[in-house]
C-alpha cells in the first residue's frame, strides 16, 4: 500500500502506473527500477500524482469556472482559442495549493536534495498527462517542461505552471480532435534531478528510423547543452545511425554520422529572471561531433535494451522515443525520458506509397526532408507565433521554427518549411505524426520565399528536401506488397544513394545487384582521393575547400575511408542479410577531374569512356594508393560494421591478367577473396569478358552483365554521342548473343551471373529474354522492380519454372 497519495518516488512506480502518474513518469519509474541492472542510468526523482492534480482542483473550487470557459470553446477561431486557454491557465496559476499537498511536495524535494548531498538541488519539472478511462492515451508534447528549477518556492510555482499547461492551446485542440473529455484528463508531474548537460550535450534517440520505419537502426541526434534546443528545432543537430543486428553481435556499426551546425548552446542562467539561456557556440566546437563513437555505441546499446524491455512488457514490438543527456562534470551518460514511438510503428506495412513529381522546376531552397510526400500551395510566411491567426487552411507554413504553440495551425497546413531544426525537432515530429510533408533546416526559407508565392514542397527524393517555385504536378503510386508474385530468378536492385536505401528496402527484393560508389564519392565525399593523400601539396584554395568538408578530421585520408564506408554500410544494412554487391569506383578521367583537387591528378583524354577507368586504375602507381583507401573502406564495412553481406565487384576489367593484379592489390590492403565469405565479382561489360568467360571464371566468383558498356563496345559506338544515339539498342542481336553466351559459359563454370545494366529496367521483354537464358539474378532500378517482376513471373510460368 502506498502511504502518500500525492507523492510517489521513481522506485515505487512501474509501467502499469500510467493511470496514477501518466505515461512519461510511469516510464521513468519503470526504467529506474528495472533497467539499472543493465547499466542504464536514470536520474532519480518523484512523481506528483494525478490524484494530487484532482485534489488541487477540488480544493481551489475552480472546476466549474474551467468548465464554463470550455463550454464556449471554438478551436477554429485562433483568437478565441487563445483567450480561452489563457483564462483557464490564469485560474490555475492564481489558485493556492492545499497545505498538505504543498508540504508533501516540499518534503519530497528536500529528500531528493539530501540524496544528492545538495541544498536546493536543480531539477527538471516535467508534465505527464493521463486519462482516467484511457490509461494508454498518449499526450506527449502537449504540456510543458521546466528546467533548472531550484528552491522550494520556485518549484511550487513550476508545478502550478505545469498543472496550467494542461490547458495550452495545442493541448486543448488535441483533446478536442481526439474527442477526450477535458475534465477527465489529468496531470501528473515528474520532478527529476537535472543532468548537467549544459556543459556537455544531450539529444534524442529513436529505436526505429523516423522517416521510413526501418526497424533495424537506432537513430540518435544531439547538440551542445541542454536538450530543449534539439526538441524545439533551435539547432541543426549531429545525426547518427547504428545498425542493431550487428551491434548486438559486438561490432561497431555506426553507419551514418552527419555533422550538424549546433550554433547555440542552452545553459543554466545564473541570477537572471529565467533559469536557462542560449549562448553562441564557438565555430571550432560547431565543427566537432558532440559525442564520440564509444558514446554513440553506448547510447545505441541502451536503446536496444530499452526497446527489448518494453516490447517484452507490452507483448508486441515497441520501438521507443528516448531522450538522453551527458553530464559535463562526470562525463556520464543518462536516459532522462522514454516513451513508445507513435508514428512509424503505427503505419500499415503492406502498402507502399510513392510520390513522384511529373516534371522538375526551379529549386528555391533545400533542407532536410521529413516523410516521403509532396505538398503544395501558397506560402504563408509567418515569422512569429503572435501572427499565427493569419494562417488559413490549405496554405504552406513557412517559418523560422515551430514549438508546441504552433500545433493548431500546423494541422491546417498542406506542407511546412522551416529555417532551423533537424529530423527530431518539434516541426519534424509533429508533421510526421500528421502526415504532412515538411522540410527543416533550410536556413533561409523565410527570406527567399515570398508571402503568397505558390510553391511545391518535395520530400520524395531522399534526405534532401526541395522547395520548388510554382505548383508542379505530381502523382502517387500505391502498391500492395503482398500482391507481388515470388520468382525463381532473384530480383535485386540498383542503389546508388544511401539516403534512399532504408525506404527502397521495403520494395520486394533479394538484395542489391549494383551499389555504385560514384554517387557516394560525388555527393558525400566530393574530394579526389589523391588530393586527400597529398593534402600538404595542394594549393591554398583547394586546401580551403577540403578543410570545409573535413573539419572533424586531422587525418584527411580517414575522411574518405569513413564517408565511403558509411555510405556503403547504410546500403549494406538496409538490405541485410541479402547480398549487396558494391562496384568499386568507375569514374572516367573527366569525371574524376571534377572532384575537388581532381584536376591536379587526372590526364586529359579524347575519349574517357574507353580510357583510364575501372580496373586499370587500381594497380597503376598513379592511383594505387587511392584504390587502397577504397579497400580500407570496404574492410571497415565488413570487419568493423560486421556487414559481410557486402560483396565486391570490379568494373571494366579488360584482361584476365588485369583481374589477377586487382585481386592481389585488394589482398595487400586486407580484402582477401574468400576470407569471411568475401566474394569478388567482375562486370561483364566488355566483349572480352563474355568471350573469355571461362578464363575470367578462374579469377572471379561471379559476373554481373553491364549492358550499357557492352552495347557500346559491341556496336562500336560512343554512348555519350548524340550523333549515333539512334543506333544504341541493347536489344540488338549481337548484344543479345554476347549476353546469352556469357550466361551459358558462367553456368557451365558454376559461377553466379546476374545483370545490373539498364536494359531489363527499361525493357520488360529484355528481362524475359534473360529468364529464358537462365540468368541467376536481375538487378533493377527501384521504380522498375514491380512491373519487371510481373513480366519475369509471366515468363517463368510460361517456361514451367516454379
Amino acid at each position: 500500500m502506498r502511504a502518500n497519495p500525492f507523492i510517489l518516488w521513481f522506485k515505487e512506480i512501474s509501467i502499469s502506473d500510467v493511470g496514477l502518474v501518466g505515461g512519461k513518469t510511469s516510464s521513468l519509474g519503470e526504467m529506474y527500477t528495472e533497467l539499472g541492472k543493465y547499466g542504464i542510468k536514470v536520474p532519480n526523482g518523484f512523481a506528483i500524482t494525478a490524484h494530487a492534480y484532482r485534489y488541487f482542483l477540488d480544493h481551489s473550487q475552480i472546476k466549474p469556472k474551467i468548465q464554463k470557459e470550455l463550454d464556449s470553446l471554438n478551436i477554429t477561431d485562433m483568437n478565441k482559442l487563445a483567450e480561452t486557454g489563457r483564462k483557464i491557465r490564469d485560474l490555475i496559476r492564481n489558485s493556492e495549493f492545499p497545505e498538505d499537498l504543498r508540504e508533501a511536495i516540499i518534503e519530497a524535494y528536500r529528500t531528493l536534495s539530501s540524496t544528492y548531498k545538495e541544498e536546493n538541488t536543480d531539477v527538471a519539472v516535467r508534465s505527464s498527462a493521463t486519462a482516467e478511462d484511457l490509461p494508454d492515451a498518449s499526450f506527449a508534447g502537449q504540456q510543458e517542461t521546466f528546467l533548472n528549477i531550484r528552491g522550494e518556492h520556485i518549484l511550487l510555482d513550476a508545478c502550478k505552471n505545469c498543472f496550467a499547461s494542461l490547458f495550452t492551446d495545442r493541448a486543448i485542440v488535441y483533446r478536442e480532435e481526439k474527442d477526450f473529455d477535458h475534465m477527465k484528463v489529468y496531470l501528473s508531474i515528474a520532478v527529476q534531478k537535472m543532468v548537467r548537460s549544459d556543459s556537455a550535450c544531450s539529444g534524442v534517440m529513436f529505436t526505429i528510423d523516423t522517416e521510413t520505419g526501418f526497424k533495424n537502426t537506432i537513430f540518435i541526434n544531439g547538440s551542445w547543452g541542454l536538450g530543449e534546443n534539439v526538441v524545439q528545432g533551435q539547432v541543426n543537430p549531429d545525426e547518427f545511425h547504428v545498425f542493431k543486428p550487428m551491434l548486438k553481435k559486438g561490432f561497431r556499426p555506426i553507419i551514418t554520422k552527419k555533422l550538424g551546425a549546433k550554433s547555440i548552446r542552452m545553459i543554466y542562467a545564473e541570477g537572471g529572471t529565467k533559469p536557462v539561456k542560449n549562448i553562441p557556440v564557438p565555430e571550432a566546437e560547431q565543427k566537432q561531433y558532440c559525442i564520440n563513437d564509444d558514446e554513440i555505441l553506448q547510447l545505441a546499446k541502451w536503446g536496444v535494451c530499452i526497446e527489448e524491455h518494453y516490447s517484452e512488457k507490452k507483448k508486441k514490438y515497441t520501438p521507443m522515443d528516448i531522450e538522453w543527456a551527458k553530464d559535463g562534470r562526470t562525463n556520464e551518460l543518462f536516459i532522462v525520458q522514454a516513451r513508445p514511438e507513435t508514428v512509424q510503428s503505427q503505419k500499415e506495412t503492406n502498402v507502399l506509397e510513392e510520390y513522384y513529381l511529373k516534371r522538375k522546376g526551379r529549386v528555391i531552397t533545400t533542407g532536410t526532408s521529413v516523410g516521403g510526400k509532396i505538398g503544395q500551395g501558397k506560402a504563408a510566411v509567418i515569422k512569429h507565433v503572435s501572427e499565427i491567426e493569419k494562417f488559413k487552411p490549405g496554405l504552406v507554413l513557412v517559418t523560422e521554427m515551430t514549438d508546441p504553440d504552433w500545433v493548431p495551425v500546423m494541422r491546417m497546413a498542406t506542407a511546412i518549411v522551416t529555417n532551423k531544426g533537424g529530423r527530431t525537432c518539434h516541426a519534424a515530429i509533429v508533421s510526421r505524426e500528421l502526415g504532412i510533408p515538411c522540410i527543416v533546416g533550410t536556413l533561409n526559407a523565410t527570406e527567399i520565399i515570398s508571402n503568397g508565392q505558390e510553391i511545391t514542397v518535395d520530400c520524395a527524393e531522399g534526405e534532401e528536401g526541395r522547395v520548388y517555385d510554382g505548383i508542379i504536378p505530381f502523382e502517387v503510386k500505391k502498391i500492395k506488397l503482398n500482391s507481388i508474385p515470388k520468382t525463381k530468378t532473384k530480383i535485386m536492385m540498383n542503389i546508388g544513394n544511401p539516403d534512399e536505401a532504408f525506404e527502397k528496402s521495403f520494395i520486394p527484393n533479394q538484395g542489391v545487384g549494383l551499389a555504385r560508389e560514384e554517387f557516394i564519392i560525388n555527393s558525400y565525399i566530393k574530394i579526389h582521393p589523391k588530393a586527400l593523400i597529398e593534402y600538404d601539396k595542394m594549393d591554398d584554395d583547394v586546401k580551403k575547400e577540403i578543410d570545409k568538408l573535413t573539419s572533424a578530421y586531422a587525418d584527411k585520408k580517414q575522411y574518405f575511408i569513413d564517408e565511403l564506408a558509411r555510405g556503403v554500410g547504410t546500403i549494406g544494412a538496409a538490405f541485410w542479410p541479402n547480398d549487396v554487391i558494391v562496384r568499386m569506383s568507375d569514374f572516367k578521367t573527366n569525371e574524376y577531374a571534377n572532384l575537388i583537387g581532381g584536376k591536379n591528378f587526372e590526364p586529359s583524354e579524347d575519349n574517357p569512356m574507353i580510357g583510364w577507368r575501372g580496373a586499370s586504375r587500381y594497380y597503376n602507381p598513379k592511383y594505387r594508393d587511392a584504390f587502397a583507401l577504397e579497400c580500407k573502406a570496404m574492410l571497415k564495412v565488413r570487419e568493423e560494421f560486421g556487414l559481410t553481406n557486402v560483396k565486391i565487384m570490379i568494373p571494366f576489367c579488360r584482361t584476365v591478367d588485369e583481374g589477377r593484379k586487382v585481386i592481389l592489390e585488394m589482398k595487400k590492403n586486407g580484402l582477401v577473396q574468400g576470407k569471411n565469405g568475401l566474394q569478388v565479382y567482375v562486370m561483364c561489360e566488355i566483349p572480352a569478358n563474355a568471350i573469355l568467360a571461362d578464363e575470367f571464371a578462374t579469377v572471379f566468383d561471379g559476373f554481373s552483365i553491364g549492358t550499357n558498356d557492352l552495347t557500346q563496345l559491341t556496336l562500336g559506338l560512343d554512348r555519350d554521342s548524340e550523333l549515333v544515339a539512334n543506333l544504341y539498342d541493347e536489344r540488338n542481336d549481337a548484344v543479345k548473343m554476347m549476353v546469352e553466351y556469357a550466361i551459358r559459359r558462367a553456368k557451365a563454370k558454376k559461377r553466379k551471373i546476374g545483370i545490373c545494366g539498364d536494359a531489363p529496367s527499361t525493357f520488360p521483354d529484355f528481362a524475359q529474354f534473360l529468364v529464358k537464358c537462365g540468368i541467376d539474378s536481375i538487378s533493377l532500378s527501384p521504380d522498375a522492380v514491380i512491373k519487371t517482376t510481373l513480366a519475369i513471373a509471366q515468363m517463368e510460368k510460361r517456361l514451367g519454372r516454379k
